[in-house]
């Protein structure tokens, strides 16, 4: 008895050893987007304060850009899953892109689910010159002139895009009330408004905060569920009466390939739980705008199912499902 007793207890330290000894050389921290964007600041920022809890291994990040995404997120999907190479996830990649495109080659779930990793605000403006003063003007203003408005976005399947064709629906109006003006990338939706190329735009607080910072916008909205520090005069959605746009916020979540080994999926766990105290962290999300969100695998599975259910909806809707 006492020797299944002794060879159970070497089985336990032999897989704590394993589980301590992980990682014992860097990381790739897959970003699926362009140095600069979101992705690959959540990737640089969770590398920086990680390395720490990582026997001291730095996180490598490598962007594997194109496809909206699926190019960097099929080569962590294709990966070994010894947990050397992980995925920055984003709300392009994995709610947006296989909710409008059916031949997206994974699905959302195709991949060891770890953590959400921060929110990105999402905020609605025009710029600091427009007659429009308050959310509810630019509203009434599109109902009485249906299509005499237009927004920039950087392509149809975008939060861009899809945040005021949500609001739209919210607001009783049709898709035709407002004009999406499409764009190559994100830096040209700010860049048409600031030229006076459009009427209004929505995106994610960290892109446009420099230019609501300098005067150059005017916010009139965004949709986390308290007002937000560094523009607290701006009201929430949920104060104008559309609490439901608090669904349209940008996401990152930290993502292994299929079946990641377990010793890697426990040591993560344990780095993410640090990371949600890590002042490191903490603070670089600060400087990004970003809301920390670090959340268990189950939470974070319920979350990204409700983005990409939400966002099929809309394609539905939109007529662009494909």
């Amino acid at each position: 008895m006492w020797l299944h007793c002794l060879a159970a207890l070497a089985s336990v330290l032999a897989a704590q050893g394993a589980a301590a000894q992980y990682p014992v050389r860097p990381i790739a921290l897959v970003a699926a987007f362009a140095a600069g964007g979101d992705s690959d600041l959540s990737a640089r920022n969770l590398g920086q304060a990680a390395q720490k809890y990582l026997n001291g291994r730095p996180l490598v990040v490598i962007n594997r850009v194109g496809a909206s995404g699926a190019i960097g997120s099929m080569a962590v999907r294709n990966a070994t899953p010894d947990g050397y190479t992980l995925l920055v996830a984003r709300i392009a990649s994995h709610a947006i892109l296989p909710a409008i495109d059916t031949r997206t080659p994974y699905k959302w779930n195709d991949f060891t689910i770890l953590s959400l990793l921060e929110l990105n605000p999402y905020v609605c403006v025009v710029k600091s010159d427009s007659s429009m003063k308050s959310m509810q003007e630019l509203v009434a203003f599109m109902k009485a002139n249906p299509g005499k408005l237009n927004f920039s976005t950087s392509g149809i399947g975008t939060i861009q895009n899809f945040g005021p064709q949500y609001l739209l629906t919210l607001a009783g109006l049709t898709k035709d009330h407002a004009v999406g003006i499409h764009y190559k990338s994100g830096g040209e939706v700010t860049t048409a408004l600031l030229g006076g190329q459009v009427h209004f735009a929505c995106n994610n607080l960290p892109t446009m905060l420099p230019h609501v910072k300098a005067g150059a916008f005017r916010p009139l909205m965004v949709t986390t569920p308290q007002r937000l520090s560094e523009i607290p005069d701006v009201p929430t959605s949920r104060d104008l009466g559309w609490p439901a746009m608090e669904r349209i916020t940008g996401w990152s979540a930290l993502l292994g390939p299929p079946r990641m080994e377990k010793q890697a999926v426990t040591k993560w766990l344990e780095v993410l739980a640090r990371l949600a105290n890590d002042p490191d962290w903490l603070g670089g999300n600060a400087k990004l705008g970003s809301l920390p969100a670090i959340r268990s695998p189950a939470e974070t599975e319920r979350f990204m199912r409700e983005q990409y259910e939400l966002y099929e909806k809309l394609a539905v809707s939109l007529g662009i499902r494909e």
